[in-house]
């Protein structure tokens, strides 16, 4: 028999890949739908690439605002160079917000002024406000407006999008739902004793769950025949399948 039984554990890097789950930090979850290089991500008047794009249909339905505010005080505070923190029944009043986007735009500005030289400089600052904003915008100087919202180009074609679009910095964090543990298929497998249905789950070598919505899918795009041996053949048609499993080893 058996004497000794040696387990070894291997701890392995994983990268976050397509179908892997993310979330912030107010219930806002999500799986990674397409990984592109930096290239081709849409970015800033001045290059800067975002990092990660969010779909705007998240937030309505679910009304967890808290991640729009830290996406526009998270941008804020980087290029001001500041830490906020907003506890609970504690936060920031959007006043507070607004002005601090408003601080952080200026703040662009005279960095932008101090790194071209001073006569430059001196001749932009001659200009009228009107004049000058205009050159900011026209030379992309300028990332951050009150609005919390930046205009981005398309990474992939550089056009300009229609709508300016918010941009901010978040925390993300990858969830224990990884994809490549949760990958699985089966062909022939153990059955439920007393339904005669494929067992459910990984682990069990189970089949995949076809549930009411999905079969109500099949049945509008008119797909009798898939349809018809989910419900037979795949399921608890007993003696269909194993007509079907001998058909296969038969040949």
């Amino acid at each position: 028999g058996i004497i000794k039984n040696v387990k070894v554990y291997i701890a392995t890097k994983r990268k976050v890949q397509v179908g892997d789950k993310m979330a912030g930090r107010h219930g806002n979850k999500g799986v990674v739908a397409r990984i592109v290089p930096e290239a081709d991500m849409p970015f800033l008047p001045d290059g800067t690439p975002v990092e990660i794009c969010l779909n705007p249909l998240g937030v309505p339905s679910r009304m967890n605002v808290g991640q729009v505010l830290e996406t526009h005080l998270g941008w804020a505070c980087e290029v001001l160079g500041i830490k906020v923190a907003t506890p609970v029944f504690d936060g920031i009043s959007e006043e507070k917000v607004r002005n601090y986007l408003k601080d952080a735009g200026e703040d662009e500005k005279k960095r932008y002024l101090e790194n071209i030289g001073k006569e430059e400089a001196d001749e932009i600052k001659k200009l009228s406000v009107a004049k000058q904003e205009e050159y900011f915008q026209k030379v992309g100087a300028v990332n951050v407006a009150s609005t919390g919202k930046a205009t981005l180009y398309d990474g992939q074609t550089g056009e300009k999008f229609d709508q300016d679009v918010v941009v901010g910095y978040i925390y993300m964090m990858k969830l224990n739902h990884l994809v490549a543990d949760k990958i699985h298929a089966r062909a022939v497998g153990p059955y439920s004793l007393v339904t005669q249905q494929p067992l459910g789950g990984k682990a069990q070598y189970g089949g995949q769950r076809f549930g009411e919505m999905e079969v109500w899918a099949l049945e509008a795009y008119g797909a009798a025949y898939t349809l018809q041996e989910l419900l037979t053949v795949k399921s608890d048609d007993v003696v269909g399948r194993t007509k079907i499993y001998e058909s296969l080893v038969k040949g």
